[in-house]
Protein backbone atom coordinates (compact mmCIF):
# COMPACT_ATOMS: atom_id res chain seq x y z
CA UNK A 1 0.00 0.00 0.00
CA UNK A 2 1.52 3.29 -0.88
CA UNK A 3 0.35 7.01 -0.52
CA UNK A 4 -2.93 6.10 0.55
CA UNK A 5 -4.99 9.45 1.39
CA UNK A 6 -8.49 9.27 3.06
CA UNK A 7 -10.42 12.71 4.74
CA UNK A 8 -13.30 12.74 7.25
CA UNK A 9 -14.74 16.15 6.86
CA UNK A 10 -11.78 18.74 8.51
CA UNK A 11 -9.92 15.39 9.74
CA UNK A 12 -6.91 14.07 7.33
CA UNK A 13 -7.23 10.51 8.92
CA UNK A 14 -4.04 9.12 6.06
CA UNK A 15 -2.01 11.12 4.80
CA UNK A 16 0.15 8.81 1.96
CA UNK A 17 1.20 6.43 4.50
CA UNK A 18 2.39 3.38 3.19
CA UNK A 19 2.46 -0.57 4.31
CA UNK A 20 4.86 -3.47 3.04
CA UNK A 21 4.24 -7.13 4.60
CA UNK A 22 5.26 -10.07 2.95
CA UNK A 23 3.49 -13.90 2.78
CA UNK A 24 4.23 -15.92 6.34
CA UNK A 25 4.44 -12.80 8.39
CA UNK A 26 2.51 -11.43 11.59
CA UNK A 27 2.53 -8.02 10.54
CA UNK A 28 1.99 -5.27 13.45
CA UNK A 29 0.54 -1.87 12.90
CA UNK A 30 1.10 0.82 15.67
CA UNK A 31 0.74 4.09 15.98
CA UNK A 32 -1.18 6.94 18.57
CA UNK A 33 -5.13 7.08 18.20
CA UNK A 34 -5.89 9.15 15.33
CA UNK A 35 -2.80 7.82 13.36
CA UNK A 36 -4.52 6.31 10.83
CA UNK A 37 -4.03 2.50 11.59
CA UNK A 38 -8.20 2.00 11.76
CA UNK A 39 -8.22 3.75 8.41
CA UNK A 40 -5.60 2.00 6.91
CA UNK A 41 -6.95 -1.77 7.50
CA UNK A 42 -10.22 -0.81 6.36
CA UNK A 43 -9.03 0.44 2.89
CA UNK A 44 -7.21 -2.85 2.88
CA UNK A 45 -10.73 -4.57 3.67
CA UNK A 46 -12.75 -2.62 1.67
CA UNK A 47 -14.93 -1.00 4.37
CA UNK A 48 -13.08 2.72 3.32
CA UNK A 49 -12.40 3.97 -0.12
CA UNK A 50 -9.59 5.73 -0.37
CA UNK A 51 -9.15 8.77 -1.81
CA UNK A 52 -5.85 8.28 -3.60
CA UNK A 53 -3.58 5.76 -3.53
CA UNK A 54 -2.13 2.05 -4.46
CA UNK A 55 -2.72 -1.21 -3.43
CA UNK A 56 -0.65 -3.67 -5.26
CA UNK A 57 -0.84 -7.88 -4.15
CA UNK A 58 1.54 -10.51 -5.76
CA UNK A 59 2.83 -7.38 -7.81
CA UNK A 60 -0.64 -6.25 -9.09
CA UNK A 61 -2.56 -3.56 -9.00
CA UNK A 62 -5.44 -4.13 -6.28
CA UNK A 63 -8.73 -2.19 -6.89
CA UNK A 64 -10.82 -2.68 -3.50
CA UNK A 65 -14.44 -0.71 -3.88
CA UNK A 66 -15.53 -2.77 -1.37
CA UNK A 67 -15.28 -5.50 1.24
CA UNK A 68 -16.21 -7.87 -2.08
CA UNK A 69 -13.81 -6.89 -3.96
CA UNK A 70 -11.70 -7.79 -0.61
CA UNK A 71 -12.76 -11.10 -0.13
CA UNK A 72 -12.72 -11.98 -3.73
CA UNK A 73 -8.66 -10.84 -3.10
CA UNK A 74 -8.59 -13.77 -0.02
CA UNK A 75 -8.39 -10.49 2.11
CA UNK A 76 -10.15 -10.74 5.53
CA UNK A 77 -10.77 -8.36 8.82
CA UNK A 78 -11.83 -8.70 12.34
CA UNK A 79 -12.62 -5.11 14.18
CA UNK A 80 -12.39 -4.75 17.98
CA UNK A 81 -16.16 -3.39 17.12
CA UNK A 82 -18.49 -6.79 17.04
CA UNK A 83 -20.88 -7.23 14.23
CA UNK A 84 -22.05 -10.79 14.88
CA UNK A 85 -25.63 -11.00 14.55
CA UNK A 86 -27.25 -11.99 18.00
CA UNK A 87 -30.47 -13.71 16.55
CA UNK A 88 -28.35 -15.66 14.59
CA UNK A 89 -27.04 -18.87 15.69
CA UNK A 90 -22.89 -19.37 16.25
CA UNK A 91 -22.99 -21.58 12.71
CA UNK A 92 -24.90 -18.99 10.83
CA UNK A 93 -23.03 -16.06 11.64
CA UNK A 94 -19.50 -17.53 10.64
CA UNK A 95 -20.87 -19.50 7.39
CA UNK A 96 -22.88 -15.50 6.85
CA UNK A 97 -22.36 -14.87 3.44
CA UNK A 98 -20.80 -17.67 2.72
CA UNK A 99 -24.06 -20.20 2.85
CA UNK A 100 -23.52 -23.84 0.83
CA UNK A 101 -27.09 -23.91 -1.02
CA UNK A 102 -28.76 -27.46 -2.68
CA UNK A 103 -30.00 -27.46 -6.28
CA UNK A 104 -32.84 -25.31 -6.44
CA UNK A 105 -30.77 -22.56 -4.34
CA UNK A 106 -32.29 -24.19 -0.65
CA UNK A 107 -29.55 -23.67 2.07
CA UNK A 108 -27.56 -26.87 2.76
CA UNK A 109 -27.61 -26.68 6.55
CA UNK A 110 -25.53 -29.98 7.46
CA UNK A 111 -22.74 -28.53 5.33
CA UNK A 112 -23.07 -25.29 7.36
CA UNK A 113 -22.37 -26.54 10.53
CA UNK A 114 -19.57 -28.25 9.15
CA UNK A 115 -17.89 -25.15 7.87
CA UNK A 116 -18.79 -23.47 10.83
CA UNK A 117 -17.19 -26.64 12.89
CA UNK A 118 -14.05 -26.53 10.72
CA UNK A 119 -13.85 -22.81 11.16
CA UNK A 120 -14.54 -23.15 14.62
CA UNK A 121 -12.45 -26.27 16.12
CA UNK A 122 -9.31 -24.51 16.06
CA UNK A 123 -10.80 -22.47 18.90
CA UNK A 124 -12.63 -25.06 21.13
CA UNK A 125 -10.20 -24.29 24.47
CA UNK A 126 -11.63 -21.11 23.82
CA UNK A 127 -15.15 -22.17 24.73
CA UNK A 128 -14.42 -25.14 27.41
CA UNK A 129 -14.19 -27.57 24.75
CA UNK A 130 -17.49 -27.15 23.31
CA UNK A 131 -18.12 -25.55 20.13
CA UNK A 132 -21.74 -23.17 21.00
CA UNK A 133 -22.47 -24.24 17.11
CA UNK A 134 -26.45 -24.13 17.64
CA UNK A 135 -26.38 -21.06 20.29
CA UNK A 136 -27.38 -17.77 19.57
CA UNK A 137 -24.46 -15.46 19.39
CA UNK A 138 -26.49 -13.18 21.88
CA UNK A 139 -26.12 -15.54 24.64
CA UNK A 140 -22.22 -15.84 24.06
CA UNK A 141 -19.86 -13.61 26.19
CA UNK A 142 -17.76 -10.23 24.58
CA UNK A 143 -14.75 -12.46 24.07
CA UNK A 144 -16.62 -15.40 23.00
CA UNK A 145 -18.15 -13.26 20.55
CA UNK A 146 -15.25 -11.57 19.24
CA UNK A 147 -13.62 -15.44 18.76
CA UNK A 148 -17.16 -15.89 16.76
CA UNK A 149 -15.55 -13.28 14.83
CA UNK A 150 -11.82 -14.07 13.76
CA UNK A 151 -14.06 -17.57 13.07
CA UNK A 152 -16.32 -16.07 10.68
CA UNK A 153 -12.91 -14.53 8.56
CA UNK A 154 -11.28 -17.71 8.79
CA UNK A 155 -14.13 -19.72 7.15
CA UNK A 156 -13.28 -17.54 4.13
CA UNK A 157 -9.48 -19.43 4.05
CA UNK A 158 -8.05 -15.77 3.45
CA UNK A 159 -3.93 -14.90 2.25
CA UNK A 160 -4.80 -11.81 4.02
CA UNK A 161 -5.86 -11.33 7.83
CA UNK A 162 -6.47 -8.02 9.38
CA UNK A 163 -6.88 -8.30 12.82
CA UNK A 164 -7.37 -4.78 14.29
CA UNK A 165 -7.88 -4.64 17.69
CA UNK A 166 -9.54 -8.06 17.81
CA UNK A 167 -7.67 -8.94 21.39
CA UNK A 168 -9.42 -6.03 23.57
CA UNK A 169 -12.12 -7.93 24.64
CA UNK A 170 -10.59 -11.55 25.26
CA UNK A 171 -9.62 -12.96 28.30
CA UNK A 172 -5.83 -13.98 28.52
CA UNK A 173 -6.62 -17.24 28.10
CA UNK A 174 -8.99 -16.76 24.31
CA UNK A 175 -6.04 -14.29 23.75
CA UNK A 176 -3.18 -17.71 23.98
CA UNK A 177 -5.41 -19.72 21.78
CA UNK A 178 -5.93 -16.79 19.22
CA UNK A 179 -2.17 -16.52 19.30
CA UNK A 180 -1.09 -19.92 18.68
CA UNK A 181 -3.96 -20.10 15.22
CA UNK A 182 -2.50 -16.92 14.09
CA UNK A 183 1.06 -18.72 14.12
CA UNK A 184 -0.65 -21.40 12.36
CA UNK A 185 -1.72 -19.10 10.03
CA UNK A 186 1.78 -17.57 9.59
CA UNK A 187 3.43 -21.14 8.90
CA UNK A 188 1.10 -21.47 6.43
CA UNK A 189 1.89 -18.63 4.27
CA UNK A 190 -0.84 -16.39 5.60
CA UNK A 191 0.10 -12.97 6.09
CA UNK A 192 -1.87 -11.69 9.49
CA UNK A 193 -1.79 -7.34 9.66
CA UNK A 194 -2.01 -7.07 13.85
CA UNK A 195 -3.28 -4.02 15.20
CA UNK A 196 -3.11 -3.37 19.21
CA UNK A 197 -2.19 -0.94 21.31
CA UNK A 198 -0.67 -3.75 23.72
CA UNK A 199 2.98 -3.82 22.76
CA UNK A 200 3.43 -7.03 25.22
CA UNK A 201 1.36 -8.92 22.34
CA UNK A 202 3.60 -7.15 19.74
CA UNK A 203 6.60 -8.75 21.00
CA UNK A 204 4.74 -11.89 21.47
CA UNK A 205 3.85 -12.54 18.74
CA UNK A 206 4.45 -10.15 15.84
CA UNK A 207 8.20 -10.26 13.09
CA UNK A 208 8.04 -6.77 11.94
CA UNK A 209 6.04 -3.79 12.75
CA UNK A 210 4.88 -0.54 10.70
CA UNK A 211 4.30 3.02 12.55
CA UNK A 212 2.03 5.30 11.85
CA UNK A 213 1.65 8.88 12.68
CA UNK A 214 -0.51 11.63 12.02
CA UNK A 215 -1.65 9.20 8.79
CA UNK A 216 2.05 9.10 7.73
CA UNK A 217 4.76 5.99 7.83
CA UNK A 218 6.94 6.58 10.43
CA UNK A 219 9.01 3.42 10.04
CA UNK A 220 8.75 -0.15 9.62
CA UNK A 221 11.25 -1.92 11.80
CA UNK A 222 12.18 -5.61 12.97
CA UNK A 223 11.16 -6.35 16.23
CA UNK A 224 13.79 -8.69 17.42
CA UNK A 225 16.09 -6.00 17.27
CA UNK A 226 14.03 -3.44 18.57
CA UNK A 227 12.65 -2.45 22.28
CA UNK A 228 9.38 -1.28 23.44
CA UNK A 229 10.89 2.10 24.36
CA UNK A 230 11.98 2.79 21.16
CA UNK A 231 8.80 1.60 19.71
CA UNK A 232 6.81 3.96 21.80
CA UNK A 233 9.59 6.87 20.43
CA UNK A 234 8.64 6.48 17.30
CA UNK A 235 4.97 6.27 18.09
CA UNK A 236 5.02 9.83 20.71
CA UNK A 237 7.52 12.21 18.81
CA UNK A 238 9.77 12.36 15.53
CA UNK A 239 12.62 10.32 14.84
CA UNK A 240 16.02 10.75 15.39
CA UNK A 241 16.99 9.84 12.08
CA UNK A 242 15.60 8.72 8.65
CA UNK A 243 13.68 5.43 9.38
CA UNK A 244 14.66 2.64 6.67
CA UNK A 245 12.30 -0.24 5.80
CA UNK A 246 13.38 -3.67 6.84
CA UNK A 247 13.67 -6.65 5.08
CA UNK A 248 11.41 -9.37 5.46
CA UNK A 249 11.65 -10.94 8.87
CA UNK A 250 12.26 -14.10 10.82
CA UNK A 251 10.28 -14.56 13.87
CA UNK A 252 10.99 -11.79 16.53
CA UNK A 253 12.11 -12.20 20.34
CA UNK A 254 10.02 -10.55 22.62
CA UNK A 255 11.03 -7.65 24.10
CA UNK A 256 9.15 -6.52 26.94
CA UNK A 257 9.97 -3.22 30.01
CA UNK A 258 7.86 -3.04 33.13
CA UNK A 259 5.31 -0.07 33.44
CA UNK A 260 6.80 2.13 36.27
CA UNK A 261 4.43 2.26 38.94
CA UNK A 262 3.60 5.40 40.47
CA UNK A 263 2.85 5.92 44.28
CA UNK A 264 -0.65 5.82 45.93
CA UNK A 265 -2.26 9.88 45.71
CA UNK A 266 -5.99 8.91 48.07
CA UNK A 267 -6.02 11.43 51.18
CA UNK A 268 -7.73 10.08 54.34
CA UNK A 269 -11.07 11.61 53.16
CA UNK A 270 -14.12 10.90 54.66
CA UNK A 271 -16.35 7.84 53.75
CA UNK A 272 -18.49 8.99 50.68
CA UNK A 273 -19.52 5.37 48.88
CA UNK A 274 -20.91 2.71 50.99
CA UNK A 275 -22.07 -0.27 49.31
CA UNK A 276 -23.84 -3.26 51.09
CA UNK A 277 -24.47 -6.71 50.64
CA UNK A 278 -25.59 -5.76 46.94
CA UNK A 279 -26.84 -8.92 44.90
CA UNK A 280 -27.66 -9.74 41.37
CA UNK A 281 -28.08 -12.62 38.77
CA UNK A 282 -23.76 -12.37 38.48
CA UNK A 283 -23.27 -10.63 42.01
CA UNK A 284 -22.90 -12.53 45.10
CA UNK A 285 -23.35 -10.47 48.46
CA UNK A 286 -21.04 -7.10 47.74
CA UNK A 287 -20.08 -4.84 50.65
CA UNK A 288 -17.00 -2.64 50.75
CA UNK A 289 -16.54 1.23 51.33
CA UNK A 290 -14.75 4.37 49.21
CA UNK A 291 -13.59 7.82 50.68
CA UNK A 292 -13.98 10.78 48.68
CA UNK A 293 -10.58 11.00 46.83
CA UNK A 294 -10.21 7.34 46.37
CA UNK A 295 -9.61 5.04 43.09
CA UNK A 296 -10.70 1.61 43.77
CA UNK A 297 -9.90 -0.61 41.13
CA UNK A 298 -11.49 -3.98 40.73
CA UNK A 299 -9.20 -7.10 40.22
CA UNK A 300 -9.45 -10.48 39.35
CA UNK A 301 -10.32 -12.70 36.19
CA UNK A 302 -11.88 -10.29 33.56
CA UNK A 303 -15.94 -12.03 33.75
CA UNK A 304 -15.76 -12.42 37.71
CA UNK A 305 -18.73 -9.37 38.23
CA UNK A 306 -16.53 -6.66 37.74
CA UNK A 307 -18.85 -4.96 34.75
CA UNK A 308 -21.58 -5.95 36.65
CA UNK A 309 -20.84 -4.25 40.05
CA UNK A 310 -20.38 -0.91 37.97
CA UNK A 311 -23.70 -1.43 35.89
CA UNK A 312 -25.93 -2.23 39.56
CA UNK A 313 -24.31 1.09 41.22
CA UNK A 314 -25.57 2.99 37.68
CA UNK A 315 -29.13 1.41 38.11
CA UNK A 316 -28.55 -0.78 35.03
CA UNK A 317 -28.89 -3.85 36.81
CA UNK A 318 -31.76 -5.81 38.42
CA UNK A 319 -30.51 -5.69 42.04
CA UNK A 320 -32.26 -8.78 44.03
CA UNK A 321 -30.28 -7.50 47.84
CA UNK A 322 -28.49 -5.26 49.03
CA UNK A 323 -28.36 -0.97 48.96
CA UNK A 324 -25.72 2.27 48.64
CA UNK A 325 -25.00 5.30 50.35
CA UNK A 326 -23.94 8.12 48.66
CA UNK A 327 -22.80 10.82 51.11
CA UNK A 328 -24.87 9.05 54.01
CA UNK A 329 -27.99 9.20 51.14
CA UNK A 330 -29.96 6.24 49.69
CA UNK A 331 -27.91 6.11 46.42
CA UNK A 332 -31.23 5.47 43.73
CA UNK A 333 -30.06 1.68 42.16
CA UNK A 334 -33.31 1.57 40.22
CA UNK A 335 -32.45 3.19 36.37
CA UNK A 336 -29.71 4.80 35.45
CA UNK A 337 -31.51 8.31 34.98
CA UNK A 338 -32.15 8.51 38.87
CA UNK A 339 -28.20 7.23 39.15
CA UNK A 340 -26.91 9.90 36.67
CA UNK A 341 -28.83 12.56 38.67
CA UNK A 342 -27.54 11.54 42.16
CA UNK A 343 -24.12 12.31 41.12
CA UNK A 344 -23.21 8.87 39.76
CA UNK A 345 -21.51 8.68 36.25
CA UNK A 346 -20.52 5.19 33.73
CA UNK A 347 -18.11 5.26 31.38
CA UNK A 348 -19.03 1.43 30.14
CA UNK A 349 -16.65 -0.71 28.16
CA UNK A 350 -18.38 -0.93 25.22
CA UNK A 351 -18.45 2.49 23.84
CA UNK A 352 -19.73 1.94 20.81
CA UNK A 353 -23.18 0.71 21.70
CA UNK A 354 -23.00 1.98 25.27
CA UNK A 355 -21.70 4.95 25.70
CA UNK A 356 -22.33 6.91 22.69
CA UNK A 357 -24.17 7.91 19.41
CA UNK A 358 -21.97 6.94 16.93
CA UNK A 359 -23.84 8.62 14.06
CA UNK A 360 -24.82 12.16 15.53
CA UNK A 361 -22.88 15.02 16.32
CA UNK A 362 -19.49 15.29 18.56
CA UNK A 363 -21.29 18.56 20.12
CA UNK A 364 -24.54 16.31 21.08
CA UNK A 365 -22.75 13.58 22.55
CA UNK A 366 -20.59 15.58 25.03
CA UNK A 367 -23.31 17.75 26.23
CA UNK A 368 -26.12 15.08 26.19
CA UNK A 369 -25.83 13.59 29.64
CA UNK A 370 -25.73 17.83 31.41
CA UNK A 371 -28.08 19.41 29.28
CA UNK A 372 -30.73 19.71 32.44
CA UNK A 373 -27.51 22.20 34.10
CA UNK A 374 -27.64 24.55 31.63
CA UNK A 375 -31.57 24.75 30.88
CA UNK A 376 -33.45 27.49 31.20
CA UNK A 377 -36.42 27.23 33.59
CA UNK A 378 -35.72 23.50 32.70
CA UNK A 379 -37.50 24.52 29.76
CA UNK A 380 -34.94 26.09 26.71
CA UNK A 381 -31.30 25.51 26.05
CA UNK A 382 -29.03 28.20 24.78
CA UNK A 383 -27.00 26.89 21.11
CA UNK A 384 -24.47 28.94 22.17
CA UNK A 385 -24.23 27.42 25.92
CA UNK A 386 -24.43 24.06 24.61
CA UNK A 387 -21.27 24.84 22.01
CA UNK A 388 -19.20 26.56 24.48
CA UNK A 389 -19.63 23.38 26.75
CA UNK A 390 -18.83 21.38 24.17
CA UNK A 391 -15.81 23.30 23.25
CA UNK A 392 -14.48 23.89 26.75
CA UNK A 393 -14.57 19.98 27.15
CA UNK A 394 -12.75 19.03 23.74
CA UNK A 395 -9.98 22.14 24.92
CA UNK A 396 -9.79 20.25 28.62
CA UNK A 397 -9.21 16.76 26.91
CA UNK A 398 -7.28 17.74 23.53
CA UNK A 399 -10.34 15.62 21.36
CA UNK A 400 -8.86 15.82 18.04
CA UNK A 401 -11.88 16.74 16.02
CA UNK A 402 -12.71 18.76 12.81
CA UNK A 403 -16.05 19.97 13.76
CA UNK A 404 -18.03 19.84 16.38
CA UNK A 405 -20.61 19.04 14.10
CA UNK A 406 -18.49 16.07 12.84
CA UNK A 407 -20.56 12.48 13.67
CA UNK A 408 -18.72 10.96 16.58
CA UNK A 409 -18.26 8.16 14.75
CA UNK A 410 -15.23 9.61 12.19
CA UNK A 411 -13.12 10.51 15.26
CA UNK A 412 -10.49 8.16 15.98
CA UNK A 413 -11.27 5.30 19.13
CA UNK A 414 -8.94 7.15 21.67
CA UNK A 415 -10.55 10.36 20.61
CA UNK A 416 -14.23 8.79 20.81
CA UNK A 417 -13.20 7.54 24.27
CA UNK A 418 -12.11 10.96 25.39
CA UNK A 419 -15.83 12.10 24.48
CA UNK A 420 -17.28 9.39 26.25
CA UNK A 421 -15.35 10.38 29.49
CA UNK A 422 -15.84 14.24 28.72
CA UNK A 423 -20.24 14.05 28.33
CA UNK A 424 -19.60 12.91 32.27
CA UNK A 425 -16.89 15.34 33.16
CA UNK A 426 -19.31 18.22 32.16
CA UNK A 427 -22.12 16.83 34.66
CA UNK A 428 -19.53 17.29 37.66
CA UNK A 429 -20.16 13.77 38.87
CA UNK A 430 -19.66 12.35 42.21
CA UNK A 431 -19.00 8.96 41.63
CA UNK A 432 -17.34 7.91 38.46
CA UNK A 433 -17.79 4.10 37.47
CA UNK A 434 -15.01 3.27 34.76
CA UNK A 435 -15.19 0.12 32.65
CA UNK A 436 -11.62 -0.49 31.06
CA UNK A 437 -11.31 3.26 29.89
CA UNK A 438 -8.31 2.54 28.28
CA UNK A 439 -8.83 -0.92 26.76
CA UNK A 440 -8.03 -0.20 22.99
CA UNK A 441 -6.39 3.34 23.06
CA UNK A 442 -2.44 4.63 22.55
CA UNK A 443 0.34 5.16 24.76
CA UNK A 444 -0.41 8.68 24.75
CA UNK A 445 -4.06 8.62 25.07
CA UNK A 446 -3.67 5.89 27.97
CA UNK A 447 -1.40 8.55 30.10
CA UNK A 448 -4.12 11.17 28.97
CA UNK A 449 -6.77 9.05 30.57
CA UNK A 450 -4.99 8.67 33.81
CA UNK A 451 -4.09 12.18 34.07
CA UNK A 452 -8.16 12.79 34.06
CA UNK A 453 -8.70 9.61 36.75
CA UNK A 454 -6.12 11.10 38.87
CA UNK A 455 -7.33 14.70 38.52
CA UNK A 456 -10.91 13.26 39.82
CA UNK A 457 -9.63 11.59 42.77
CA UNK A 458 -8.28 15.14 43.20
CA UNK A 459 -11.37 16.56 43.22
CA UNK A 460 -12.85 14.48 45.92
CA UNK A 461 -14.86 12.19 43.43
CA UNK A 462 -14.96 8.54 44.48
CA UNK A 463 -13.30 6.51 41.09
CA UNK A 464 -13.99 3.08 40.56
CA UNK A 465 -11.99 1.19 37.79
CA UNK A 466 -12.78 -2.51 36.46
CA UNK A 467 -9.45 -2.78 34.20
CA UNK A 468 -8.01 -5.83 31.93
CA UNK A 469 -4.69 -4.92 32.39
CA UNK A 470 -2.97 -5.27 35.75
CA UNK A 471 -0.40 -2.62 34.99
CA UNK A 472 -2.97 -0.21 34.93
CA UNK A 473 -4.53 -1.60 38.30
CA UNK A 474 -1.18 -0.93 40.02
CA UNK A 475 -0.61 2.39 38.28
CA UNK A 476 -3.84 3.94 39.58
CA UNK A 477 -5.30 2.13 42.45
CA UNK A 478 -5.29 3.27 46.06
CA UNK A 479 -6.86 0.06 46.78
CA UNK A 480 -8.20 -3.43 44.59
CA UNK A 481 -11.05 -5.47 45.30
CA UNK A 482 -10.28 -8.87 43.47
CA UNK A 483 -13.83 -10.57 42.36
CA UNK A 484 -14.37 -14.30 41.63
CA UNK A 485 -17.23 -15.37 40.34
CA UNK A 486 -19.26 -12.00 41.95
CA UNK A 487 -17.90 -11.66 45.16
CA UNK A 488 -15.05 -9.73 46.38
CA UNK A 489 -12.40 -12.81 47.05
CA UNK A 490 -9.71 -10.44 48.37
CA UNK A 491 -8.43 -6.54 49.23
CA UNK A 492 -5.45 -5.40 48.11
CA UNK A 493 -3.94 -2.04 49.86
CA UNK A 494 -0.69 0.12 49.32
CA UNK A 495 2.05 -2.01 48.99
CA UNK A 496 0.44 -5.31 48.30
CA UNK A 497 -0.97 -4.46 44.45
CA UNK A 498 1.62 -5.29 42.13
CA UNK A 499 0.93 -7.68 39.28
CA UNK A 500 2.33 -10.67 40.51
CA UNK A 501 0.05 -10.06 43.51
CA UNK A 502 -3.05 -9.42 41.68
CA UNK A 503 -2.25 -12.31 39.22
CA UNK A 504 -2.03 -14.52 42.24
CA UNK A 505 -5.28 -13.23 44.09
CA UNK A 506 -7.03 -13.89 40.66
CA UNK A 507 -5.75 -17.24 40.39
CA UNK A 508 -6.62 -17.54 43.96
CA UNK A 509 -3.16 -18.64 45.12
CA UNK A 510 -1.98 -18.34 48.72
CA UNK A 511 0.46 -14.86 49.53
CA UNK A 512 3.79 -16.04 48.64
CA UNK A 513 2.82 -19.28 46.35
CA UNK A 514 4.24 -19.11 42.93
CA UNK A 515 2.83 -18.77 39.33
Amino acid sequence: MTGVRKRYGGVQALDGASLTAVRGEVHALLGPNGSGKSTLDKTLAGTVVPDSGEIRIDGAEARIGGPRDAHALGIAAVYQQLSVVGDLTVTQNVVLGLEPARRLGFLDHRAARVRAATALERFAAAFSGRLPLDRPAASLGPGEQQIVEVAKALAREPRVLVLDEATASLHKEQVEVLFEVVRELRAAGVLVVFTSHRLDEVFALCDRATVLRNGRTVATVDLSSTTEDALVQLMVAAPAQTPVETPDAPQGASRHVEAPVSGRTAESGAVALVVRGLTTDRLRDVSFTVRAGEVLGLGGLQGQGQSELLLALFGAARITAGDALLDGKALPLTSPARAARAGVALVPGDRARQGMFASRPIQENLSLASMRRRARLKLALSAAAERRAARSMVERLSIKIGSLNDPVATLSGGNQQKVVIGKWLLDQPRVVLLDDPAKGVDVAAKEEIYAIVRGLAAEGAVVILNSSDNRELTELSDRVLVLFEGAVAEELTAASITENRLVSSALRLAPGETL
